[in-house]
């Protein structure tokens, strides 16, 4: 089996290194193009993958074809290479707002169809992917794809009305957390702590805390409660944040990213 990528950026480097590192499939019969000729030598040189000169000769040869580009970028990808896929190819999308539907209208054809969403975690082997697949992909090969996905972290079938909110509460959610871990640093930092120190304590709560809601089974309201004793020193932070409206700020942002991804 071929997996074709065309476009090496950051998140192709992620889904090969995964596939690649978990050995899944073999690195020569992963074959990736790009428009940058340094992107296709640095993906050959760190994976051994098969580097192409051009997105027609991926086209031709996979079995599973992955387009890792820029939404703006799909229409004029597919268009240059809708004439040149397999008629049983798997085509893998990862760009947020592109329907089922319209891929196989830009194709002129109902091909098979895996929609999915990954999130810049992949790229520490951390991903959580959103997936969801038309009928022409069959029960096995739909499997074939999620073993790919997840061996860059776990990838979770939806359906794809909820693809957009995907994008909200994994896709774009890592900048969030970004900012937060930044925040808390800065506190630290204000209270004295050295840069590096203060970003080392609040990324390893955040992946504590993460951890402990993904392994306890335990609702995140009460793992919270269970930090928060009376008259202490968490509650009187956590009535801070709730003054400042944490939450309604984060869901309000997380639903303007799910409405924008509708709109692309």
């Amino acid at each position: 089996m071929k997996v074709g990528f065309i476009g090496l950026g950051n998140m192709a480097s992620a889904m090969i290194g995964g596939i690649t590192g978990k050995g899944i499939l073999p690195a020569g019969d992963i074959l990736g193009a790009s428009k940058s000729s340094e992107s296709v030598e640095k993906a050959v040189k760190a994976f051994g993958i098969t580097g192409m000169q051009d997105n027609h000769e991926v086209a031709k040869q996979a079995d599973i074809l992955i387009l890792s580009v820029k939404p703006q970028m799909y229409a004029d990808v597919i268009a240059s290479i809708k004439d040149d896929v397999k008629e049983d190819v798997i085509f893998v999308s990862i760009a947020p707002g592109k329907t089922m539907q319209w891929l196989s209208e830009q194709f002129g054809k109902v091909l098979k169809i895996v929609r999915c969403m990954p999130n810049t975690p992949a790229l520490v082997g951390e991903g959580c992917t959103g997936v969801c697949h038309n009928e022409k992909v069959s029960e096995g090969e739909f499997c074939e794809v999620m073993k790919l996905l997840g061996s860059f972290g776990k990838a979770i079938e939806v359906p794809e009305h909820l693809m957009d909110t995907v994008v909200g509460v994994s896709g774009s959610s890592p900048a969030y957390v970004f900012m937060f871990i930044e925040a808390m640093a800065d506190a630290a930092v204000a209270d004295g702590m050295p840069r590096k120190q203060a970003y080392e304590f609040s990324a390893q709560a955040v992946l504590g805390s993460a951890k402990m809601v993904l392994e306890t089974g335990k609702h995140p309201g009460e793992l919270k409660d269970m930090v928060c004793s009376p008259g202490g020193t968490t509650i009187e932070g956590v009535t801070v944040l709730e003054k400042s409206n944490l939450r309604s700020a984060v869901i309000e942002a997380q639903r303007a990213v799910t409405a924008k991804s509708k709109n692309m």
